[in-house]
């Protein structure tokens, strides 16, 4: 087996299975350290634009990615989507949302590496997950030009297959022959991004799991101040 199989057709299984029980053994040995160590009490500074500007970016960016890539391509066209528009679509959103978590992702890491009391009380994998996603990020977003020229010449082949080749790996029949003829950047992108995956089990980033989803259809809370207790 080479090591462009040993990549794109085992690399990926070893990154899901890690996420995967990883996050499991975590949440049922370590379930103290399942939060996500924000710093916003030691540091307001910044905190709410790049915060907001990266969580907007990087969930944007993720349903994007999940939902163009595993939707089969007959689904798109017969919804009246075209692959060249499905291609220029995902240029767009990436660009704007690419730029969206790079910038605020920047700030965020920046921030804990310049900021002494943020820095004093971040762990080694806050910092390197965080700059580890901002290369991911800017690979990415270097794969746009790339993109852009695929779509002047009405080539959406890369397009399609990456997502056959991302389709291959979800459906247990994996076949790296889908990247043969893929630029070398979409490559390492994709690399980067099954290594996030990697790396999830062990950072903060497993407070994802836990996203509030039932604050937003919890009961009215009524809130009394102590003075008004006491008037009464």
């Amino acid at each position: 087996m080479d090591l462009y199989t040993l990549i794109f057709g085992v690399y990926p299984y070893v990154a899901l299975t890690v996420f995967v029980l990883g996050s499991w053994i975590r949440f049922d040995k370590e379930q103290y350290t399942w939060k996500s160590d924000s710093s916003q009490l030691l540091s307001k500074k910044g905190m709410r634009l790049y915060s907001n500007l990266f969580h907007a970016g990087v969930i944007a960016i993720f349903f994007g990615h999940f939902f163009g890539l595993l939707i089969p391509h007959p689904v798109f066209r017969a919804l009246g989507m075209s692959d060249m528009a499905h291609q220029y679509t995902a240029i767009v959103a990436g660009a704007i949302f690419g730029t969206s978590a790079l910038i605020g992702g920047a700030g965020l890491w920046l921030r804990r590496l310049g900021n002494r009391r943020v820095r004093a009380a971040s762990r080694w994998m806050d910092i390197n997950i965080l700059g580890w996603l901002m290369l991911t990020l800017m690979v990415g977003l270097s794969t746009l030009p790339v993109s852009l020229g695929h779509a002047a010449h009405g080539n959406a082949e890369v397009m399609v297959s990456l997502a056959e080749w991302v389709q291959s790996i979800v459906y247990l029949h994996p076949n790296p022959g889908y990247l043969a003829n893929v630029d070398t950047i979409y490559k390492v992108h994709v690399f980067l991004g099954m290594s996030v995956f990697l790396f999830f089990p062990f950072t903060r980033l497993v407070h994802i799991w836990s996203a509030p989803l039932g604050y937003l259809g919890r009961a009215y809370q009524i809130v009394r101040s102590k003075r008004a207790a006491v008037a009464r």
